[in-house]
Parts: structure tokens; C-alpha cells; sequence
């Protein structure tokens, strides 16, 4: 795939830079991210995958903007509120680029649909808000064959993991997690409280782990660091990263263990 002179001049900062170049840039051009969550993890990731010229995303999220949503999700905005977060991440990216493809969905992710919502998509990025949904977007990506990129954020802490529990020697989430519930006390952002800029790091973390996911094998940035989870620190400030090991007893990706 080729660009057009007006891509070209679009992206020419990625292009000039070796480790992205022209095949690079191609690549993303032709990948399609489904993006599960349009909050405060979701909405940078979006900004910035958009902005790398990402071609075409599926968009999940069956909630509405509110108020206390501006202080950390970045693409909505006063005459939002009340709105669905997918249609109005759409018009945001509409106005961005129209030369993005789009498609959304506004039901609520659960074991029932999730493979029809991830499937054929190059990459899923979960920044879901609780272990029910999540797991069942690890599972379905699992079942179908496509890597998963999950983020989560909480006060002052963040958290990016890259699982291809697909592949027989990879982990998944459910690996990392175990077998977790949405227990009714799950602790909230509006409970806890939430750092917007920790937000918005641990999303802008995310969208640069996930073009290292989509250059795999394209470009010499594309590094998927499959069961790396990479742990952020927004008082300190810092950062470590632990290797998540695949789970022989997974109930997840077991059966893709070698």
C-alpha cells in the first residue's frame, strides 16, 4: 500500500523516523484496533492511534458522557453530556480525519457477544472498568486469534500488559488475574478519586505499546512484548515491568499451551 502525497505530508514525522519509515506508516494505514472502553484510558488511546493514521477502528461503549467524565476524558466535551460515549467518539474522530473508518457499538460487552465485536481485528485494546467485561474480552480475543492490550488506571497508578494467549507459548489476562468476578463492592473512580493526568499517561502509555503491536514483523519499532506488564507510578513518579507466565491450568489458554 502506497500513500497519497496528502498522508505522506500527514504523517511525515513517522515516516522520517527509521524505526516507523514509510512501511511502517503503510501498516497502520491498513490496521483495524477495536477499541473497548471510551473513558478516561480510552479516550487518549483513540486520540493518539487516530493521530498515528491507524485506518480503522471498532469502537465499544454503552455508556453516556457526564459531567464529572471532562476532568479526565479528553475527547468529550460540554455539549457531550448526555450523549452515547461511541456516537460522540465518532463525531470526534470525524472531525479529526475523515479518512478513518469507523464503526461503533453501544451494547454492553459481555461472553455472549464479545467475539463477534473482536473478531478480524488486528488488535484489542480493553480500558474496560471491571473484571467480568475484561475477562470476557480476554477469552473471546483467546478464542478467536487476536492479541490483547489491556490498560487500567486507579489514583495514582496505571497499568499496560500486552497478552497474546492465543499463541501456545503466550500468556492471557485471565493468566495474570485468575479467575476474578465484578464483585458489587468493586472499588470506583468516583469513589477512590482519580489523577486525570494518571489517565491520561497510562492511555497515551497504551497507544504507543499498541503501534509496537501493530508494526510487528513491519517495522523495526515493532517490538509486542508479549506478557510484559508495565506498572506506573504517578507519585513516585516511576515505573517497573513484571513478565506474566502462562498459566498451564488457565481456564482461558490452556488449551494453546504447548
Amino acid at each position: 500500500m502506497s500513500l497519497s502525497p496528502a498522508r505522506t505530508e500527514r504523517f511525515a514525522r513517522h515516516i522520517v523516523l527509521p524505526e516507523i519509515g514509510g512501511a511502517g506508516q503503510a501498516a497502520l494505514a491498513q490496521a483495524h484496533v477495536v477499541l473497548a472502553g471510551l473513558g478516561g484510558i480510552g479516550a487518549p488511546v483513540l486520540q493518539y492511534l487516530a493521530g498515528a493514521g491507524v485506518g480503522q477502528f471498532t469502537l465499544l461503549d454503552d455508556g453516556d458522557v457526564e459531567a464529572s467524565n471532562l476532568q479526565r476524558q479528553t475527547i468529550y466535551t460540554e455539549r457531550d453530556i448526555g450523549h452515547g460515549k461511541a456516537v460522540s467518539a465518532r463525531r470526534w474522530v470525524a472531525n479529526f480525519d475523515r479518512e478513518l473508518q469507523v464503526r461503533i457499538e453501544d451494547a454492553r460487552i459481555g461472553s455472549g457477544n464479545a467475539r463477534e465485536l473482536v473478531g478480524g481485528a488486528d488488535l484489542v485494546i480493553d480500558g474496560t472498568d471491571n473484571f467480568a467485561t475484561r475477562l470476557a474480552i480476554s477469552d473471546a480475543c483467546v478464542a478467536v486469534g487476536v492479541p490483547l492490550l489491556s490498560a487500567a488506571v486507579g489514583r495514582f497508578q496505571g497499568q499496560v500488559g500486552a497478552f497474546a494467549g492465543h499463541l501456545p507459548d503466550q500468556p492471557c489476562y485471565r493468566c495474570f488475574v485468575g479467575d476474578a468476578f465484578d464483585a458489587e463492592d468493586c472499588d470506583t473512580c468516583a469513589e477512590d478519586g482519580i489523577l486525570g493526568a494518571m489517565v491520561g499517561w497510562t492511555g497515551s502509555f497504551a497507544a504507543m505499546q499498541a503501534v509496537r503491536v501493530l508494526l510487528d514483523g513491519k517495522a523495526t519499532f515493532g517490538d509486542p512484548q508479549w506478557g510484559k506488564l508495565h506498572l506506573m507510578d504517578g507519585l513516585k513518579p516511576g515505573m517497573r515491568t513484571l513478565t506474566i507466565g502462562k498459566d498451564a491450568a488457565c481456564g482461558g489458554c490452556a488449551g494453546n499451551a504447548r
